[in-house]
Formats: C-alpha cells, sequence, structure tokens
C-alpha cells in the first residue's frame, strides 16, 4: 500500500485501468495514458479531471528526484518509522489538533503528551506543570520566549519602570530565535564563539545580561557541532549574578535534539526542571523522539511561568481546554503517534534505540578520525549520537564543499558550513545518526568517504579516470 515502505504498489508496476474500463482504443498503462505524453501543468490548474492512479505515479516520479532520505545525513528529523505509525497517520488524516471540542480524545491523547515529558523532564510533582504540542521545536521554541517576554513585561510594569527594550542573549542558536526575535520585537544578544568552543561559556553571560534580559537561552544539543551547553553551569553563572545584581534571569532550555537523547543516554546531567531556574523546554518530538514530522513540545515548570494572558480557552463537553499556539489547523497524526511511540519503546526502548545510534555515531567517528585528513570535534560520546569534524590542513587541494559533492554522487546527503562567530573561519562537516542508520550503514557510508577521499586526492582506483564513464 502506499505510505508503507516495502509494500507493493499497483501504481509503481505502471499498469493501470485507465478511465475506470478497458473499454477498445482505452490505455491499460500508465505510460500511454494522455498525461503522460507532455509536461504536467506547472501554472495552471487544468480544465478536466485525469485518472488517479496515472497523476499518483507521474507525481511519485518528480519525487524521485528528490535525495534519498534514508541517505540523509544532514537531517536531525525522522526518516523511518514502522508500519504502525504508517497506519495510526493514516487514520488521523481529518483530525484537526485545534478542533478539541470536536476530537477530544486527541486532545486528552496530546496532555498525556505533556503529562508524560514533564515527568520525563522532572518538573516538580508539587507543581501542576503545563505545557502544549506544536507543529515543531522552532514552534515550541517560540512560545517559551512569548512566555518569558511576558513575565518580563509584567514585572516591569508593576516595578514602574519601562518595558520596551527587552532582550534575549544565547550562543550559537537555529535560525527560528532569530525569527523570534525579529517578529517579536526582541533585541537577540547572540555571545559569539570563544576559540575552540562549541557553544556558549556560562563565563560570558555576566557582559550580556542586565535589567532588560527576558531570559538566557541554553541549547542542549548545538545544532552545528551537535554538543551540549553547560545548562548547569549557566544555572550557576545567573545564580551568581542574582546575587550580585538582584537580576532575576529565567533560563530556557531549547532541547529540540537532546531533550529526547539526555534522559535515556545521560539521565545524572543536569538540564532540564531539577535546575529551579530552568522555567521552560521546548523539543522537537519529530527529531530523536522518533515520531514523524509536524510535532514539537513546549513545556512550563508550572502554570506560573505561562501567562494566563497569552492562553485561549476552548470550551468542549462542559469542560475547559486551554490551548497556546502560533498556527492554526494542524494534523493531529504526529501527536497521535508521539503518544504510540511512548507507549511502545518506553524509557528502555528509547534507550537501545539512542545507544545503538550513539555506539554506531562513536565507531564512524574513529574510522574518520584514523582516515587522515580530519580533526574530529565532536565524536558522538557524551551528548547528541551524532558527529563532527574539520580538515587538519587548511588547504589539502580539496574543501569540504568538494567533499559533499563527492559523496552526493553515492546519495549521500552530508552538509558542509562555517561555524557562527567569531569562528567562522573554520568549516566543518556533520553527520546525523538517527533512527534508521544502521552500523551496516554507516561502514558503507564510510567506504564511500574513503572513496571519495581517493578521487579528490587523485590517488587509488580510477583516480584519472574520467569522473562520470559506463563501462558495458
Amino acid at each position: 500500500m502506499p505510505g508503507v515502505r516495502g509494500a507493493p504498489s499497483v501504481a509503481r508496476m505502471a499498469i493501470s485501468k485507465v478511465g475506470g474500463g478497458s473499454g477498445p482504443g482505452e490505455p491499460t498503462d500508465i505510460y500511454a495514458h494522455p498525461l503522460s505524453a507532455r509536461q504536467l501543468p506547472k501554472h495552471r490548474i487544468p480544465d478536466g479531471p485525469h485518472d488517479p492512479d496515472t497523476v499518483c505515479q507521474l507525481v511519485r516520479d518528480e519525487l524521485d528526484m528528490d535525495g534519498n532520505a534514508a541517505q540523509n545525513l544532514a537531517t536531525f528529523c525522522t526518516t523511518w518509522s514502522a508500519s504502525q505509525v504508517h497506519t495510526l497517520m493514516d487514520i488521523s488524516l481529518v483530525k484537526n489538533m485545534i478542533d478539541k471540542d470536536e476530537y477530544p480524545q486527541t486532545a486528552e491523547i496530546e496532555s498525556r503528551c505533556v503529562r508524560m515529558l514533564a515527568n520525563l523532564w522532572h518538573a516538580p510533582e508539587q507543581s501542576e506543570a503545563v505545557g502544549c504540542s506544536t507543529t515543531g521545536s522552532s514552534e515550541a521554541a517560540m512560545l517559551g520566549g512569548l512566555a518569558m517576554k511576558w513575565r518580563w513585561r509584567k514585572a516591569r510594569e508593576a516595578a514602574g519602570k519601562p518595558a520596551d527594550r527587552p532582550n534575549l542573549v544565547c550562543g550559537p542558536v537555529q535560525v527560528c530565535w532569530e525569527k523570534f526575535a525579529r517578529y517579536f520585537d526582541v533585541e537577540l544578544r547572540r555571545v559569539p564563539l570563544l576559540p575552540d568552543a562549541t557553544g556558549m561559556r556560562p563565563e560570558q553571560l555576566r557582559a550580556y545580561v542586565d535589567e532588560n534580559t527576558i531570559g538566557v537561552v541554553a541549547i542542549l544539543g548545538v545544532t552545528y557541532t551537535c554538543d551540549y551547553e553547560p545548562v548547569r553551569e549557566f544555572s550557576d553563572a545567573l545564580d551568581a549574578i542574582q546575587r550580585e545584581t538582584g537580576l532575576d534571569v529565567p533560563l530556557h532550555v531549547d532541547a529540540a535534539s537532546g531533550g529526547f537523547v539526555a534522559p535515556f543516554l545521560h539521565p545524572d546531567l543536569e538540564w532540564d526542571f531539577r535546575l529551579p531556574r530552568v522555567v521552560s523546554v521546548n523539543a522537537s518530538g519529530h527529531k530523536y523522539g522518533l515520531a514523524p514530522l509536524g510535532v514539537g513540545w513546549a513545556v512550563w515548570r508550572d502554570a506560573e511561568m505561562l501567562p494566563e494572558d497569552l492562553v485561549f480557552h476552548v470550551s468542549y463537553l462542559g469542560g475547559d481546554m486551554p490551548t497556546f499556539a502560533l498556527n492554526f489547523s494542524r494534523p493531529g497524526g504526529s501527536v497521535i503517534s508521539q503518544y504510540a511511540l511512548l507507549l511502545r519503546l518506553g524509557r528502555e526502548g528509547y534507550r537501545q534505540v539512542h545507544r545503538n545510534c550513539a555506539d554506531t555515531a562513536a565507531a564512524l567517528a574513529g574510522k574518520i578520525a584514523d582516515a587522515g585528513p580530519f580533526t574530529v570535534l565532536y565524536d558522538g560520546k557524551g551528548a547528541l549520537p551524532a558527529l563532527s569534524y574539520t580538515l587538519k590542513d587548511p588547504d589539502p587541494g580539496f574543501s569540504l564543499y568538494d567533499l559533499s559533492d563527492q559523496l552526493r554522487m553515492r546519495g549521500w546527503l552530508v552538509p558542509s558550513y562555517p561555524l557562527p562567530p567569531d569562528r567562522g573561519e573554520t568549516v566543518i562537516q556533520r553527520v546525523l545518526i538517527r533512527h534508521g542508520i544502521s552500523r551496516d550503514k554507516a561502514d558503507l557510508f564510510f567506504e564511500d568517504l574513503r572513496a571519495s577521499l581517493e578521487r579528490l586526492r587523485g590517488t587509488g582506483p580510477g583516480a584519472s579516470a574520467p569522473r562520470v564513464g559506463f563501462h558495458h
């Protein structure tokens, strides 16, 4: 069936009863249909309908031009799901998350996930944590930022002080925080990287925090390098600043990737609500939460941390359902699938999946370190199941961008990019090991990487042959 991996598809075989019959002169093959004999419409909706199997096949043909998701080592997002998840997604196509009065059980499942994640991230038992699902961690991050801004503004107004120059302090954050700052009129104070640093350092905070700071963002899984920023040390530094200045600055943890990794692989790491200064956490269910694309999570320590002015209330079945979101209509399938995954895997299942991924990342990092031209910046140990590296020699005769192009010839999508300021002169490659990237697949990637290096160096079999050739 379409959407179930490995299942046969009638459309894929290009044989169909086009037009619902098999009369004289009527084509029975998709590629004999008149629609396949011309370019698909690109600028104007066609006047009449076409055979659904033919349209489906021709659109799938265009999608074949995309990269292979199974070989995409650039994305944090889920690229493999079990057949049961596909089933849940299929039956949930019609469920709109915003219609909580019409789909109360879907709303209940969302609430269960929030409670489970609040517990996973050690929300205090005596308080009632609150949260919501979102379309992804970017929306969830913006909701966390909005809550901090509203709370800061209310405190400033209560003290009779101006509240027109808010700022947010962060390190090398994902672009969603730049969007938040621009869309909601907040100065983004981006702390530059120190030499050899992979994220913001706690000793840097003092120079950037002031009375207009709505909060500090700590990253559990830096996008560029995959390392964790030291949330506990940030909290300690802000405690010291409060003792000296009286400024009480909250911490928001952007755990887009690490929020579903650290609790299982690094349970003793204090980064979450165990730290009283952490008021909110965002995470992406469709990254290392293993859910299909379309779900993120925002959780606050307690209701006091989410200003009531930001919450809308929907009445259903004689009850009250609070909602907080930037989007309106969106499908419920990813939320439902997230709940099913939490039930099916449990804590031990998530630990096993991520442990295998982390072991694979560490083994691949070791091979790349021994390959010769690379310096490994992050080896897959202690944070996300991933690795990052740069070239030892700044001018070996090729660049990492060249290497990315070579790997793409074999279908591998591997990003090369400069680090943020002030380390922009360092270009790195990053490889993410996700659910579905087995040790065997990682070994195949390394063999292709080694062959690509030989071609770039002009050594090894076929180095002097044309870049593209056929021998049949």
